[in-house]
């Protein structure tokens, strides 16, 4: 079975990974020039590692990042609206709240992955049928031809619009800045979301003793405005808020800042296609309000993996993943999205009483949500 999967990110090296492990090997094509990642922190949550364990990855991940003990929601004065115990919820769930640098993940996943196996600067621009199999058309006009193609590429995937013409990325209505520095000395042993009128900000600490941070800002789309905001910039947006928010800007340089608007997908009404099926955030990238992407990538390895050694039917297998994440993936998403308009919130009746629910949020409600999420059926 001769397999191509089109990214080169988690979905597609974590896929790549979960089929060697069948005995299947697979080509992995990247439009970068080299397979390393763009972007700073990540959470992994219950769900993620549990998939990780699964594939035999766990110990390497987390040799890598930092488990931390709670997740706390504060307003812009510090004063705590929502705590979540980390360690109650690994006691139960498995591994909870494990942030990581994207770059370290990566690092782990090439590692078991044959440097011939991987195909840098090759953007897929199209497919064609061959015959009974598929060939891929890169952007340098050269072409593969494989039995089978796994699209992997992301939020602005051309090969689903081609698929699924009019599934363009959905702006969420607010942009953000992320970083990752060294640790100036702020002690913390759990990650944090501040909300407030300005925005939103979190920060998590990670290992090597580096802080991961981003903030969060309802702005009109591709704003040339927020595109040009800085360090300087965030530190008098954000002025009003608590320690060490203020410092978490003063110490980011201007080459550590990344900026990008945020999307998420409309749930699609299908994955698979005949020799072709649709993993990751080509298929359901979501908001990070949940910080549910990178899980639901590594879940669709794991998913995909488990149906095609049933029979090693590749479009059979498809279907059948299909019914299994459909549902799911869109459910996420629309919590995600749900997740992000009432944090991004600016309205001053609003506030106080999302803030005054928040802090008295039943938790069998909390418990409800969790198990949802964290609930794998692998």
């Amino acid at each position: 079975m001769k397999i191509g999967i089109v990214g080169g990110g988690i979905s597609g090296l974590t896929t790549a990974i979960a089929l060697q492990q069948i005995g299947l090997e697979a080509t992995v094509f990247d439009a970068a020039p080299k397979f390393e990642p763009v972007g700073a922190g990540l959470a992994l949550a219950a769900n993620a590692m549990k998939g990780f364990q699964k594939l035999g990855l766990s110990d390497q991940v987390v040799s890598k990042g930092n488990c931390l003990d709670g997740f706390h929601i504060f307003d812009h004065s510090g004063q705590l609206i929502n705590r979540t115990d980390s360690r109650a919820m690994s006691a139960k769930y498995g591994l909870d709240n494990f942030v990581i640098h994207r770059a370290s993940l990566h690092q782990v996943l090439l590692q078991h992955l044959s440097p011939e196996r991987l195909q840098p600067n090759k953007r897929a621009v199209r497919t064609s049928s061959a015959g009974p199999g598929v060939t891929l058309h890169f952007q340098d006009q050269s072409e593969a031809t494989f039995d089978h193609v796994l699209v992997a590429d992301g939020i602005n995937s051309a090969l689903r619009q081609q698929l699924l013409p009019g599934t363009s990325p959905h702006y969420a209505g607010y942009t953000c800045w992320r970083g990752v520095i060294e640790n100036p000395g702020y002690e913390a042993n759990y990650a944090s979301e501040t909300w407030g009128k300005a925005g939103r900000v979190g920060w998590s600490p990670l290992a090597e003793n580096k802080i991961y941070w981003f903030a969060c800002i309802n702005a009109p789309q591709n704003s040339p405005h927020m595109k040009a905001v800085q360090v300087d910039g965030l530190q008098r947006i954000f002025k009003e808020y608590h320690s060490p928010i203020p410092g978490l800007f003063a110490h980011t340089e201007p080459e550590q800042l990344l900026w990008h608007d945020i999307y998420d997908l409309a749930p699609l009404p299908r994955f698979a296609f005949p020799n072709l099926l649709l993993l990751g955030d080509a298929a359901h990238a979501t908001t990070p309000n949940m910080g549910q992407g990178a899980c639901q990538a590594v879940e669709d390895a794991v998913v995909f993996a488990d149906e095609l050694q049933k029979d090693y039917d590749f479009n059979a297998a498809a279907q059948r993943f299909e019914r299994r994440r459909l549902s799911r993936t869109h459910w996420i998403a629309r919590q995600s999205r749900f997740l992000g308009s009432v944090a991004q919130s600016t309205h001053p009746l609003f506030i106080p009483l999302r803030n005054f629910a928040l802090r008295h949020l039943p938790k069998a409600v909390n418990e409800w949500q969790l198990e949802k999420v964290y609930a794998v059926d692998f």
